[in-house]
């Protein structure tokens, strides 16, 4: 009978190391595996967390190869190129798709019935590939989707109003990129509609300045590639992102998060991946949760949608 959570996470570069790092922190797993083709760096990213395991939660944390990433309970796949300054996630594509098709069948070849979460970009095309190249089950592949796009909106609105972003609720839903959009109907602060909140903050304080919707989309699409021109590369939040996933996995915990994963019909969308409010459990995800959105929000969904279907056209996968 099997006792313990193992996690695999294939690539060791900088958001594959931090994940490790950040599973470690948290003690969600017994075992984690880094795999990446560059030997060494696994193996040193290994050594530099196992060292400190005297002083947090106690994991095995060791390099190897896809053979030891067999049951494992989650593979998490950071393989590919990362972005660099001044490009966009689709430019990518095709690159990492073919990094993607070579690689993952080995993975599935050892560890079949994991739950794949893919963080890699383009992450709702790099999902799209797994899904239709492997022929895994729909709820055990998925990707972070929009779930750090998200937290970027809540922690903005959070500032704006002067309030902790763990009590705002806020979507970005559609591609994790430039297309992406906010449904704003479905805002709340506290359990309040965010434009009663608002209101409140209106009636109370005389120089309240409104958010401007369309500044705030503009800043959550271009977070990413402000913290890349800055530093380089973005790994820290990502990481925690990915960890709370497999948290709320491991957990069975059942709860909503904005995921990038197969959709057949939701809003009227088919044969694609993207986020949308997903239930997510032991079982992956469970399914889709489709509260209702205005005409326009659906009409901003829908093109983001249909801008990726576009891009997978052009692919070969």
């Amino acid at each position: 009978m099997k006792k313990a959570n193992k996690i695999s996470i294939l690539g060791a570069g900088n958001v594959g190391a931090t994940i490790a790092y950040t599973l470690t922190l948290e003690g969600l797993a017994s075992e984690i595996v880094l795999v990446d083709i560059n030997k060494n760096k696994a193996q040193g990213e290994a050594l530099d967390i196992i060292q400190c395991t005297a002083l947090c939660p106690s994991v095995n944390i060791y390099s190897g190869d896809y053979s030891d990433i067999k049951g494992s309970d989650i593979v998490i796949v950071t393989l590919g190129c990362a972005r660099k300054p001044g490009q966009s996630r689709l430019d990518l594509a095709q690159g990492n798709v073919n990094i993607i098709k070579s690689v993952i069948p080995q993975a599935v070849k050892y560890a079949p019935d994991a739950i794949y979460v893919t963080v890699s970009n383009p992450v709702d095309i790099i999902t799209y590939t797994i899904l239709k190249t492997t022929g895994m089950p729909e709820n055990h592949v998925f990707g972070s989707g929009t779930l750090l796009d998200s937290a970027r909106l809540r922690e903005i609105i959070g500032t704006h109003v002067d309030v902790n972003p763990q009590n705002v609720h806020a979507y970005v839903l559609g591609e994790h990129g430039d297309s992406s959009m906010i449904p704003w109907s479905l805002t709340s602060i506290g359990g309040i509609p965010m434009n009663v909140y608002t209101d409140s903050l209106r009636n109370k304080k005389a120089d309240y300045t409104p958010l401007d919707h369309a500044q705030v989309l503009d800043d959550v699409h271009k977070a990413g590639g402000k913290v890349i021109r800055l530093k380089g590369a973005t790994f820290y939040a990502i990481a925690v992102s990915t960890t709370t996933i497999c948290r709320n996995i491991l957990h069975d915990s059942n709860t909503v998060m904005s995921l990038s994963g197969m959709l057949h019909g939701e809003y009227g969308i088919s044969d694609v991946c993207v986020s949308v409010p997903f239930i997510v459990n032991r079982n992956g995800l469970a399914n889709s949760v489709t509260p209702p959105l205005t005409d326009a929000e659906m009409k901003k969904l829908s093109s983001s949608a249909n801008m990726l279907k576009e891009t997978i056209t052009k692919l070969d996968i």
